[in-house]
């Protein structure tokens, strides 16, 4: 007797809002960073920042490791390992995504797929990530991002908002019919 063999989805009833939301993160932020990178060269520019607000900049910080450069790569051998192991968690994305039956864990799920897809291009071209955005008030300074790591952080709060808020109700507990409250 063989056991059947069971296939893993490639494709599910929510996959393309999924992919939908993987599309639009990716064409934003890649299409912003050909913007800041190509057109408007800033790597030339001579100021270092551009001053947009008193506690915001836009400057050009090139991060070669993962979320606030942690873990950050210097070898080609390291840059190919994040491109490796990038590559192997959005397949692992993009397998949860296909088991999808609601549409706002797919969309999140897209969020992160498009931010990590983003993210991997970065590095296969330009050998590490740009990042644009800072953030300061004071003395505090938050770390430089892009909007492929605003798509990741949002996409992860989608999927934890839905997970506290997806369940059914609990069904009210009826009374039993010798006076007690069933519980």
């Amino acid at each position: 007797m063989t056991t059947p063999i069971r296939t893993i989805p490639l494709w599910g009833p929510m996959s393309y809002v999924g992919l939908v939301f993987a599309l639009l993160t990716y064409v934003g932020d890649q299409g912003f960073k050909f913007l800041m990178l190509a057109v408007l060269d800033i790597d030339r520019w001579s100021i270092p920042r551009v001053p947009v607000t008193s506690f915001f900049d836009i400057i050009l910080a090139w991060n070669r490791g993962i979320s606030y450069g942690w873990f950050a790569q210097h070898t080609e051998a390291g840059r190919w390992l994040l491109i490796g192991f990038t590559s192997l968690v959005t397949i692992g994305l993009w397998l949860w995504l296909a088991r999808q039956s609601r549409p706002l864990p797919a969309m999140g799920i897209g969020l992160i797929i498009g931010g990590a897809l983003a993210n991997i291009t970065d590095r296969l071209i330009h050998g590490a990530v740009a990042d644009f955005f800072w953030f300061h008030v004071g003395r505090f300074s938050w770390y430089v991002f892009n909007l492929a790591d605003v798509a990741i952080v949002a996409g992860a709060a989608i999927i934890l908002y839905d997970s506290f808020h997806s369940g059914t109700p609990e069904k009210a507990i009826e009374p039993r019919k010798d006076g007690g409250n069933g519980a």
